[in-house]
């Protein structure tokens, strides 16, 4: 009998190979994730969604009661509407929210129509973020279990999508609105689906 080991069967030779494989696809993605970083044509916010180019899916709300707003329904957001309008899913506990509110108020203050869904949030605390930061909305339902931001494909708040004169889903944006945004890709869509 010989000492030396007999070598592993061929069909397992594989695994030995497996995480010098993955290293390399691992390597290869993050090397194109930085040529599109270089390129400006990686935008790491930016999120996939399936729902652009069509209607807004089917939900119904609760009011938040507090506000002293109507509920906003998917009714409210079907075409034809007299001006393309604004949904911003956001919450009491979400700081980005804070940041991004200005921006939302501006809007309001120029005649934009901006629609509010209080995400995963108790009404309590929404109405108190209402009346510490103003309030945009013209129409504001309460989402506290999360099941319409699921059917919208909402990552996380805050999220705003521009919905066109037809009723129909124009452009999504995962992440507070600033200044810059607002005025770089925001207003030139309103104007464009004016």
């Amino acid at each position: 009998m010989s000492d030396t080991p007999a070598p592993p069967p061929r069909s397992r030779r594989w695994m030995l190979y497996a995480p010098l494989g993955f290293a390399a696809a691992a390597g290869a993605g993050f090397w194109v994730m930085l040529r599109g970083l270089q390129t400006g044509g990686y935008d790491p916010r930016g999120v996939p969604s399936a729902l652009l180019g069509q209607p807004v899916p089917d939900f119904s709300l609760p009011p938040l009661e507090a506000s002293g707003l109507p509920t906003l329904t998917a009714a409210d957001l079907r075409g034809p509407l007299p001006a393309p309008v604004v949904v911003n899913f956001w919450a009491s506990w979400c700081v980005p929210c804070i940041v991004e509110h200005p921006q939302l108020m501006r809007l309001q203050r120029e005649g934009i129509r901006v629609l509010g869904i209080n995400y995963k949030d108790r009404a309590p605390d929404g109405a108190a973020f209402l009346t510490r930061h103003g309030n945009p909305f013209a129409k504001l339902g309460r989402d506290e279990p999360g099941r319409v931001a699921i059917d919208w494909g909402v990552y996380g708040v805050p999220e705003t999508y521009l919905i066109d004169r037809q009723g129909l889903i124009r452009w999504r944006y995962a992440g507070p609105i600033t200044p810059d945004l607002l005025d770089r890709d925001l207003r030139p869509l309103l104007r464009r689906y004016a």
